[in-house]
């Protein structure tokens, strides 16, 4: 007798190492569909080939690639905006840094439950950090309970989609030792925020990526311009 078949879930990838290893926490229980946004960052081409390979090696037949361009519009970010330096990291800083996108998350859900309530999927996932929320204020616990509220008021009533964020309470290096742990494909992933050849090494996303796999005690596939201890 066969399996019944799994129910169906979105998940946001944007083709960094977060979202990649929630993509491998998803498959064990959901059909996976793909989304990918984006909205004019500085290394959208990067993520974009990024996201392409992570769905090709977890055969994802549904993929939606969405322009966010309203966002690049918008500015506000070193991560949309060429005339804002991208700083070089300072992890014990508790200052929203200038790589904070205005919104981003909310923008990210709100294309993938619109698509979700259009495939019928359960769920939306989302490879979102605690330990990034000291500066990324729309990576907190919080603010997934309350967006799951609004969906919920805000779709047709027979649609229940949960947000689900697996990896939100793990340390970088504990996100490292359950990709390792499940085989996600970490070598594919992109994390640099200013680069699309070889990673800098020194903004935000690399130091907090750096430093990750130098406390998990394992060498990162990646390759960077400088790689500095960061612990």
């Amino acid at each position: 007798m066969s399996s019944a078949k799994k129910q169906l879930a979105v998940v946001a990838v944007s083709g960094g190492m977060d979202s990649c290893v929630t993509a491998s926490i998803a498959i064990k229980n959901y059909e996976l569909a793909f989304a990918h946004i984006n909205y004019g960052q500085r290394t959208e081409l990067r993520e974009l080939k990024a996201f392409r390979d992570i769905a090709d090696f977890f055969e994802v037949k549904e993929r939606l690639v969405i322009d966010h361009t309203h966002l690049s519009k918008i500015g506000g970010s070193s991560l949309t905006d060429k005339n804002i330096e991208v700083t070089k990291a300072d992890l014990r800083s508790i200052q929203i840094p200038t790589s904070y996108v205005p919104f981003r998350n909310a923008n990210i859900l709100s294309a993938c439950v619109s698509w979700a309530e259009v495939l019928n999927a359960k769920a939306v996932f989302i490879g979102a950090v605690y330990e990034d929320s000291s500066g990324y204020p729309d990576c907190r616990p919080d603010f997934f309970s309350a967006f799951e509220k609004m969906v919920e008021l805000g779709t047709k009533p027979e649609i229940k989609i949960k947000i689900e964020t697996p990896v939100i309470h793990l340390s970088k290096a504990e996100i490292i030792k359950k990709g390792i742990e499940l085989k996600a494909p970490l070598h594919l992933t992109w994390s640099c925020y200013q680069n699309e050849d070889i990673a800098c090494g020194v903004c935000d996303s690399c130091a907090l990526r750096l430093r990750g796999f130098q406390l998990a005690g394992v060498e990162d596939p990646i390759r960077y311009s400088v790689s500095p201890k960061y612990i």
